[in-house]
């Protein structure tokens, strides 16, 4: 971003006089304060005006340490020429008051990517066209790693206050958009592997340099597999986590529709390969837990008694974010039409802590707390097959240290 005021020094320039000195630094509180009411982008422009303020700008960025999210929904997407997310994203960056340095959005696969006819065949084929992902990218700064998935339904809580009430979209145009700044001590990095027939297995120095292998700080993977209807690419997946599965750390995550976005890659996607992606969240104040509702987890009492179990983690809950990842065959049919059933659940239990996830078609994950003596506690004896579900629940909660 261009500077402005032409980035003069006169503002910062030293002084051997120790009064100079105390005006400036009563000065520089003064600005601090100032600054701390406004939104990243602003903070950004006012920066290049002189190294005083720069200094300002950079201290105050380095205490905002929360994560921030923009969700959108919109009841009727029929009449409007952009994805609900795309639209709210460009209106609220403005507002934001963190500067992201990694990204992780989630949208409904029916509304966010297109299939158009392709012509001039013989036979017609579907083609895919990103241009929603493409415009959600150009929003987010150029050093910022943006990772973005699609599935057929969307688990959101409302932009606004984290105590407000989280929303399961199992149908509709829907999703959000998790901004992660940079937080000391924390390293969330993006992973992508993509399905070569060629090549049945990974070689170690591809998961080390993501931090998935020799990673002694490795707490938390999100791992998602997908064009999981293609065949094999179930059995992927599975090859790439028990890579490390066997490990200490929280395993959540699932099988979606598409992968839209990875910005940290300089080679375009490929939309119809088969692949896995996640983050992987390393650093010794990261803390985890997840609980698994299974087949028998169908009403509200059972799915309270899931919660109950999470709770019992003693997961911090400030700084912490909730993930649930659920089977397309759960929802409000598996609750006898009753809706957001699993979502009001963690909320009763967690009312400020915010939830986010999707309906996917496969769910990844088991009953495990890493708290932060990084003690590693199970509810059952952990098997290496009990980490892939079908018409269950995962739900997680990630803590990423204190916000002060």
């Amino acid at each position: 971003m261009e500077r402005v005021g032409g980035g003069g020094d006169c503002c910062g320039s030293s002084s051997a006089d120790p009064r100079s000195t105390f005006v400036l630094s009563n000065l520089a509180e003064v600005v601090e304060r100032v600054f701390t009411f406004l939104p990243a982008k602003a903070l950004l422009r006012v920066a290049g005006v002189c190294r005083l303020w720069r200094e300002c700008v950079r201290r105050v960025l380095r205490t905002h340490r929360n994560v921030t999210w923009i969700s959108a929904l919109s009841a009727d997407p029929c009449h409007l020429a952009q994805h609900c997310l795309v639209r709210v994203v460009a209106e609220e960056l403005e507002n934001v008051h963190i500067l992201p340095q990694t990204v992780l959005y989630m949208a409904d696969s029916e509304n966010f990517i297109n299939l158009e006819e392709c012509r001039g065949h013989k036979r017609a084929r579907k083609r895919t066209t990103m241009g929603a992902a493409f415009a959600l990218e150009k929003l987010f700064p150029k050093q910022c790693q943006v990772l973005g998935i699609v599935t057929p339904g969307i688990v959101v809580t409302p932009i606004g206050s984290r105590s407000n009430r989280p929303q399961e979209i199992e149908i509709g145009e829907s999703g959000f958009a998790l901004l992660f700044p940079q937080i000391e001590g924390i390293k969330i990095k993006p992973f992508h592997f993509i399905k070569d027939p060629k090549k049945l297995t990974l070689e170690r120095h591809q998961l080390t340099e993501v931090g998935l292998l020799d990673n002694p700080e490795l707490r938390v993977v999100l791992v998602f597999g997908y064009n999981c209807c293609k065949v094999g690419a179930s059995n992927y997946l599975q090859r790439v986590v028990s890579t490390f599965s066997d490990m200490n750390v929280i395993l959540a995550g699932g099988q979606v529709d598409n992968l839209a976005s990875l910005t940290s890659e300089k080679s375009p996607l490929d939309i119809d390969a088969t692949g896995v992606v996640g983050l992987s969240f390393s650093g010794h104040q990261v803390q985890g837990a997840t609980v698994l509702l299974n087949e028998d987890v169908n009403d509200e009492k059972t799915a309270d008694a899931a919660m109950q179990r999470l709770k019992a983690a003693n997961i911090p809950e400030q700084n912490t974010i909730g993930f649930m990842f659920a089977c397309v065959g759960r929802g409000s049919q598996y609750y006898r039409a009753k809706k957001n059933v699993e979502a009001d659940a963690f909320r009763k239990f967690f009312p400020s802590v915010p939830l986010f996830g999707f309906f996917g078609n496969g769910e990844i994950g088991c009953d495990r707390i890493v708290t932060g003596n990084f003690i590693l506690k199970k509810c059952n004896e952990f098997n290496y097959n009990d980490l892939f579900h079908s018409y269950t629940t995962i739900m997680a909660l990630i803590h990423l240290g204190s916000s002060k």
